[in-house]
């Protein structure tokens, strides 16, 4: 996206906005001792002794302990580089924006992968002559380049995207194998309040819950060129009542989970949904994937942890995971910082401790090659799951996290009942046009 629609998009953002997000402190922790390096950059300069401060802002703040931990594992080998580090979900790219239009940019930050590498792409420095580059699985270089083969971004993580579901409470009400169709699902969900369940936890207090659900149906409504329909949308072209997966079968679900969710929907964030199913409350987790499993064994070693795709309609084979790194992290190409900056992530991507750094600590698929992978149910499932049945396409990256964080706050308009579905429909249709549209 060219500099002068961005700039559109940073006057409007809320520069008084108060950032909401963690900003946590450097402990010591185990690292398996990292010897301390002088690191190669790039752009051939070595990096000094100084002291340097590196302001790293991003999202996902479910990986905040684990971040912390590298972070203080590279103070091992870097004494004199403070990692000021700040993460927050809601209103993320708002915030961003603010920053950068405020001269505050940060040296690492983040966005989505696909479209959004556009979006950012006069700030972010192009990755791909490091060697952090060399190190990235293909799949996720692909959505995280732009100008062709300029790599603007690197991953924290790949990822599952399904259900996550109680396979103890199933069980108990009598549930053989987890619904494929959603006549299946009202079935299921019928089973398991009689046996005492709530049947979902929806997190739908988070805006970026439902651009994970809304992906499934994307999916469902045009599988052969989810991109072209996404594209279509973005021109203008495209009408959601024209497509059933998304007018009927995409809200009758979100219908569904309200009828047979939490209490207060809108106040159930990421936290109350860990809590809820790793509790053993509710046996369906919407909106989630692979990122959840490690804070869930935390309340509870013990669970029977499932995992599958979303019945999106009474077409069993349309169930389906989705699989793929959806976040990409930014280095700002005039940081004041570049070389450590580099120094560092490159250091993440590379060393023994920063490549184990994805499975020992984070718990996460790793985004790069000859990794192994933590021994979690959801990662393990999933990928039976893509070997046997194909993965949906990761839909989430054909649109920028403005249109995402939009969409969710119409979701939720319609959830608390202030709009109609097709007053939703028509405000998605027209934010899709004005945040995507170039």
């Amino acid at each position: 996206m060219k500099r002068k629609l961005l700039g559109i998009l940073l006057c409007i953002a809320l520069l008084s906005t108060v950032l909401v997000g963690c900003q946590k402190e450097n402990t010591g922790n185990d690292t398996n001792n990292p010897t301390p390096t002088k690191t190669q950059t790039g752009d051939g300069d070595t990096t000094s002794d100084k002291p340097v401060d590196i302001y790293m802002f991003i999202s996902s703040p479910e990986y905040a302990d684990a971040i912390n931990t590298l972070i203080a594992a590279y103070k091992e080998v870097k004494p004199n580089v403070t990692i000021n580090y700040e993460t927050t979900q809601n209103d993320y790219p708002t915030l961003l924006k603010a920053k950068i239009n405020s001269g505050e940019m940060p040296d690492i930050f983040s966005s989505t992968s696909g479209k959004e590498i556009g979006v950012y792409l006069d700030y972010s420095k192009d990755l791909s002559d490091q060697p952090l580059a060399d190190a990235m699985s293909d799949p996720v270089k692909e959505v995280m380049k732009a100008n062709g083969d300029e790599v603007h971004g690197l991953s924290i993580k790949g990822n599952f995207f399904g259900l996550v579901y109680n396979k103890a409470a199933f069980e108990k009400a009598g549930i053989a194998a987890f619904p494929q169709t959603t006549a299946e699902l009202k079935t299921a969900c019928e089973k398991l309040k009689t046996a005492g369940y709530t049947p979902f936890t929806t997190g739908y207090a988070e805006w970026w819950v439902y651009k994970h659900v809304f992906q499934h149906f994307l999916n469902a409504a045009q599988p052969d060129d989810v991109a072209g329909l996404v594209n279509s949308f973005i021109q203008g072209k495209a009408k959601i009542k024209d497509y059933p997966a998304l007018y009927n079968d995409f809200f009758n679900y979100i219908d569904l989970t309200v009828q047979y969710g939490d209490k207060k929907p809108l106040e159930t964030d990421l936290s109350a949904e860990i809590a809820a199913f790793g509790s053993g409350q509710a046996a369906i987790m919407n909106g989630q994937g692979a990122w959840v499993e490690a804070d869930i064994l935390k309340l509870d070693p013990e669970i029977q942890i499932g995992f599958d795709g979303y019945p999106v309609n009474d077409d069993a084979t349309a169930t389906k995971v989705i699989s793929g790194s959806d976040q990409a992290l930014r280095v700002n190409k005039d940081s004041k910082v570049l070389d450590e900056v580099l120094a560092f992530l490159n250091w993440w991507y590379t060393s023994d401790y920063g490549k184990s750094w994805f499975s020992d600590v984070a718990g996460v698929i790793p985004p790069i090659k000859d990794a192994t992978t933590p021994d979690y149910e959801i990662i393990k499932q999933g990928t039976l799951h893509v070997e046997q049945e194909g993965s949906g396409a990761l839909a989430v990256v054909y649109s920028t996290d403005s249109f995402h964080q939009a969409f969710g706050e119409i979701m939720q308009a319609y959830i608390a009942g202030t709009i109609s579905k097709d007053e939703a429909c028509t405000q998605i249709e027209t934010k899709w046009v004005e945040l995507e549209a170039q």
